[in-house]
């Protein structure tokens, strides 16, 4: 292939371009979830679905999201996924407003902290449910939706969120999170199994592991932790995870642009995880 050609297949000016497509994010009422869904309706969805346990807080993401500067639209769906039988009326939910779905993100998550001794079995179970169960069975149910319009030239994508936890070790101790790490890391190899089972269906599965964000469900840990400042410092950038970290790696795992990326992890958290614990 001569260079002029290679050129003209190269249309970098759309190459991150989400125009038209049809989003789900779990866990989107807030958090990375919200980060993510602004850079989704900000990069051209025409609709992204926003669920969470909570209706309140659904409707207040989706209200703050349709003030954005663009013409898609965000709509609340709210659904406790932790609950038998909610991930299927949430697809029966958004399927009475689109008749596919192009990105799936499966973020929705839970910790709990305890010392090893006291760490209660239940919650253990709770976080697992959550964490890794219900991510699975929420992309088992919408992948008919995710098939429908997805083809080799232009996939659909599923992102889920693991964390660094779930690389390295997560945090002991007094505020120990056995469960949550475990979950991460089930999450990050669950994700490579089904980009081998989906990715033939053209469907490319990836994960993001993100380090510390000054989320809600972040801060009580960061707080335990040493504090925003000291954790910033700590970090070999100098500084936390900002909102639009988050939102750009999710246009760019759903865009064009990551077309040939499939089984894939984006490390989100500045170089820390790299960082030897002596």
């Amino acid at each position: 292939m001569s260079a002029e050609a290679d050129v003209k297949l190269n249309d970098f000016k759309n190459i991150f371009s989400l125009d038209g497509k049809v989003a789900v994010i779990t866990g989107g009422s807030r958090g990375l979830g919200l980060h993510a869904a602004s850079g989704l309706l900000q990069a051209g969805c025409s609709q992204v679905f926003i669920t969470s346990r909570k209706a309140q807080a659904c409707e207040e993401a989706c209200a703050a999201l349709n003030t954005l500067p663009c013409s898609g639209k965000a709509i609340s769906v709210p659904a406790d996924l932790s609950k038998a039988g909610e991930v299927e009326r949430l697809v029966s939910e958004v399927g009475k407003h689109t008749d596919h779905v192009d990105i799936l993100l499966a973020n929705a998550g839970a910790t709990w902290g305890a010392p090893f001794d006291k760490h209660p079995e239940n919650a253990f179970a709770k976080v697992m449910d959550l964490n890794v169960k219900s991510v699975f069975v929420c992309i088992q149910q919408f992948a008919p939706l995710l098939r429908k319009n997805a083809t080799q030239d232009d996939p659909s994508r599923v992102v889920t969120t693991a964390s660094i936890a779930g690389i390295g070790v997560g945090t002991l101790g007094e505020n120990a999170t056995f469960a949550y790490s475990a979950s991460k890391a089930a999450v990050l190899h669950l994700t490579r199994n089904l980009a081998l089972e989906l990715g033939p269906q053209h469907i490319l599965c990836n994960s993001i592991a993100p380090g510390f964000f000054p989320t809600k469900m972040a801060s009580g840990l960061m707080e335990l932790t040493g504090g925003l400042k000291k954790l910033a410092a700590a970090s070999p950038n100098r500084r936390l995870g900002h909102p639009e970290d988050i939102a750009g790696t999710i246009v760019y795992l759903c865009s064009r642009a990551s077309g040939h990326v499939n089984g894939g992890n984006i490390v989100l958290d500045g170089g820390s995880v790299l960082q030897a614990k002596l």
